[in-house]
């Protein structure tokens, strides 16, 4: 009789719980959120992008500090931030997300960042933040590097 009043008290429990974690706000645009800053939703309001809240740091070999060659970047994107360790370095369409909010992401510098995006064996795709222009580039030039990991 014991086990079935507190299964009845758990299902009872989970009943409420569900409808309080479905009406809590969706993320939006801006709110910090997953170890990071918001900075794409989608039409349902359940999935999106977040930005690391600052560029990654270090640099690639000859090149000045923020600048990491593509190779170096597809790497050290995928680091362990604010307790998450799914970052990546976005792809093309994600990277143009981040620059189209980026007042609301904040911490950019001016320049180009790099996408995973792959033009060929020699080059990928990085955006530039300062005109929008998106453009493929060698991946052995530095640019900055903004992870990125999904909800």
């Amino acid at each position: 009789m014991t086990r079935l009043w507190i299964m009845l008290l758990l299902a009872g429990m989970s009943m409420l719980t569900v409808p309080a974690l479905s009406s809590a706000g969706t993320p939006k645009i801006g709110d910090s959120y997953g170890g990071g800053i918001v900075c794409y939703v989608d039409s349902t309001g359940q999935h999106g992008l977040i930005a690391a809240k600052s560029d990654v740091t270090g640099h690639s070999a000859g090149k000045a500090e923020g600048y990491s060659t593509w190779y170096e970047a597809v790497e050290v994107a995928n680091t362990f931030v604010e307790g998450y360790c799914d970052w990546v370095l976005p792809n093309k369409e994600q990277l143009n997300q981040l620059y189209l909010h980026r007042s609301a992401v904040g911490g950019f510098a001016d320049t180009i960042y790099w996408s995973s995006t792959e033009g060929d064996s020699n080059n990928a795709w990085g955006q530039n933040f300062v005109s929008g222009d998106q453009l493929i580039g060698r991946k052995s030039n530095g640019s900055h590097v903004r992870a990125v990991r999904t909800f």
